[in-house]
């Protein structure tokens, strides 16, 4: 990993298939995040998926994905846990924790199929209930990743449902009861359980920090977007009453510092 006075970060945002935004704004995310990126003084090389992830790490310090279905494959996995334990960090947005699809007879919807890159990451998505104001609670406050958000805050976005993959060695920072505002009908037969619940049978993560050698792994779940173009393919839904465009999440003040913090966490020099 080069070592530069001004950090610089590798900004992977697309779709799948190559070309395609899979019902996201992906123009409207990366630009939000390249205007971090410059306000923090952190200087970005840009892709739209993985292909060359091995050829950028070695110079970033910094990983931001925000992706929907673009993943890792094996080798690409085994370059990214290196750069890891060497003290790099990735910072995974909303459908990073996605991936590949299988579809599932009888149903509308795919199941995620769990990879490698889940496990690094350390969650998978399961679904999520269509779009909804709820409250996020602040498990974490003390953490550099959550200063400034206060105790809870309120969004508006897709209420996520993601399976952690190694509780033990995961710092949960954001959690958030949804009640019945979300409710999925679809997550029990898709995996045959709800396992995005937390012990309490209520809450979910949507927000958390884990270590991997001398780096580590941020998550946010947060940040759906989409516009009339990036919806323009998807299937008539009879039931989809969602805006024609929608960027709530990036307009929310929380979110924005929740990244600010996550961009000065990832590039900080550690011991």
């Amino acid at each position: 990993m080069a070592d530069k006075t001004f950090p610089r970060a590798h900004l992977i945002a697309g779709g799948f298939p190559p070309g395609a935004s899979a019902g996201h704004d992906h123009d409207y995310a990366r630009l939000q995040l390249l205007n971090l990126l410059a306000a923090c003084d952190v200087q970005a090389s840009v892709a739209n998926d993985f292909a060359d992830l091995e050829k950028w790490l070695p110079v970033s310090s910094l990983l931001v994905t925000y992706v929907a279905g673009p993943y890792p494959g094996d080798a690409q996995c085994l370059a990214l846990r290196a750069w890891l334990e060497a003290g790099g960090h990735w910072l995974g947005l909303h459908g990073t924790s996605g991936g590949r699809a299988e579809r599932v007879e009888g149903m509308r919807q795919r199941r995620t199929v769990k990879t490698e890159h889940h496990a690094l990451l350390g969650c998978r998505f399961l679904t999520h209930p269509p779009l909804c104001k709820f409250r996020v609670d602040v498990r974490d406050g003390t953490h550099p990743l959550t200063r400034g958000v206060g105790s809870a805050f309120d969004m508006e976005d897709e209420p996520y449902f993601i399976e952690l993959q190694d509780t033990a060695a995961t710092r949960i920072l954001l959690t958030a009861d949804y009640g019945a505002a979300a409710v999925s009908k679809s997550v029990v037969p898709l995996y045959g359980s709800d396992t995005s619940l937390q012990s309490d049978g209520r809450t979910r993560v949507l927000g958390y920090t884990r270590e991997v050698g001398k780096g580590g792994v941020t998550y946010f779940a947060f940040g759906h977007c989409h516009n009339p173009p990036s919806r323009a393919g998807r299937a008539p839904d009879p039931a989809d009453t969602q805006p024609a465009t929608f960027r709530a999440p990036w307009e929310t003040a929380a979110y924005t510092t929740l990244l600010r913090n996550a961009i000065a966490f990832g590039t900080a020099r550690r011991p």
